[in-house]
């Protein structure tokens, strides 16, 4: 039944290929699942910011279908400032599990496309001197979100001896940062020399050649001889694809979404309903976390109006005794005012009673010398009037 089903519906893979540019990722991808899932339509980029682009193929063989999601990510590594190049791509990657998060955190759910990314193809430069600080910044950031399998990529540029010293370097740089890349397992009945040690020596070609004794294999050829792509004994392509796409597909999936994903949703869950308390609240349910916390909302918000009627009651008190205080100084300032009007007006009735007097006096001064100027005055007219009279007489 479970093969059955298999077959009817297929598989989902998302693959995303990560490395500076002249790597061979496009050949690679082409010569792995032996199609041109890169177009020759693309034009080349002459910008060097990263962008993720994704390309979708729908691949069968044998009547199983394989949904393909190749997400690729030009200009990765080739600016001359790379800081921060890998945020598009753990972006992008935590994008996925916030959309798988999102449908089933909705009351009515659908069936959506899984497009959490399943493995991640990181290619390193084969110059020999392990990894530089852009791949070990990228791998810290993502080997717990994706599945992370590390590649040298053209590795006939290298010797069989240059290669296992490169690997093993790569290896203890890898121990040394504490990066986790994912192993593939093996079967209880294998042996432990049977263990697959990453990085994988890779070499991708799309052309056929045909050798002196007419048999025809895809490789790459050079002055000092031919490279055969699906030799394990030049490349480990053939292994890789053998382990990415037939024995360990599952698993890939399977690890992505009980693992990866799960530690994604349970760290961001917690955060959205723990806060603080996100420890205390792991095996709590999602949404009697959230009831929880509406309560504790609820509760704040009642504090909260609380706080804030006591503060408005006590500046109300403030403003009413400021104002209280400021009448009873206007009020002062007025009984001041008054006094000082009294006083002054008490002056200027003490100043006119004075003035009144001296006019009295004055006036009475002036009257008696009237009164005698005229009576003198009478007393010469009658003096006069007699020494005419007598005049007369004697004329």
């Amino acid at each position: 039944q479970v093969y059955r089903k298999a077959l009817t519906k297929g598989f989902e893979f998302v693959l995303l290929v990560v490395g500076e540019t002249g790597l061979g990722k496009s050949t690679l991808i082409n010569s792995m699942f032996l199609t041109d899932i890169y177009t020759s339509k693309e034009v080349v980029r002459t910008e060097r910011t990263v962008e993720v682009g994704t390309h979708h193929v729908v691949l069968e063989e044998g009547g199983v279908k394989l949904s393909l999601t190749v997400v690729d990510t030009p200009g990765y590594g080739d600016a001359v400032d790379n800081t921060d190049c890998w945020e598009p791509v753990v972006e992008y990657v935590e994008q996925q599990f916030d959309k798988c998060l999102e449908a089933e955190t909705r009351v009515k759910r659908e069936i959506r496309p899984d497009s959490k990314v399943h493995a991640c193809l990181y290619f390193i430069a084969p110059s020999g001197h392990g990894l530089k600080m852009i791949d070990v910044e990228f791998m810290k950031r993502l080997h717990d979100k994706v599945n992370i399998i590390p590649v040298i990529g053209k590795a006939d540029a290298c010797t069989k001896e240059e290669l296992e010293v490169f690997k093993q370097k790569i290896r203890e740089q890898l121990a040394e940062f504490e990066i986790s890349v994912y192993q593939f397992p093996r079967d209880e009945d294998e042996p432990e020399s049977s263990d697959i040690s990453l990085p994988l020596a890779v070499v991708g070609s799309n052309v056929v050649i045909e050798d002196k004794e007419g048999r025809k294999f895809r490789g790459r050829k050079y002055p000092w001889g031919c490279v055969n792509i699906e030799d394990e004994s030049h490349s480990d392509f053939s292994l890789l694809r053998h382990l990415l796409l037939c024995q360990h597909t599952q698993h890939l999936i399977d690890l992505t979404t009980t693992t990866h994903y799960e530690n994604y949703r349970c760290d961001k869950l917690t955060r959205l309903a723990g806060g603080d308390h996100g420890a205390e609240v792991i095996t709590k349910n999602p949404l009697a976390a959230l009831e929880d916390e509406s309560k504790d909302h609820f509760h704040k918000v009642c504090m909260m109006e609380k706080e804030m009627e006591e503060i408005f009651n006590k500046k109300v008190k403030e403003k009413n005794m400021a104002f209280e205080t400021l009448k009873q100084e206007h009020k002062e300032d007025i009984e001041r005012e008054r006094h000082i009007l009294d006083l002054e007006r008490a002056k200027m009735l003490s100043k006119r009673a004075e003035f009144d007097k001296e006019k009295k006096e004055w006036e009475s001064q002036i009257f008696g010398s009237t009164y005698k100027c005229s009576r003198s005055m009478e007393y010469l007219g009658v003096k006069k009037r007699g020494l005419f009279s007598l005049g007369s007489m004697f004329f």
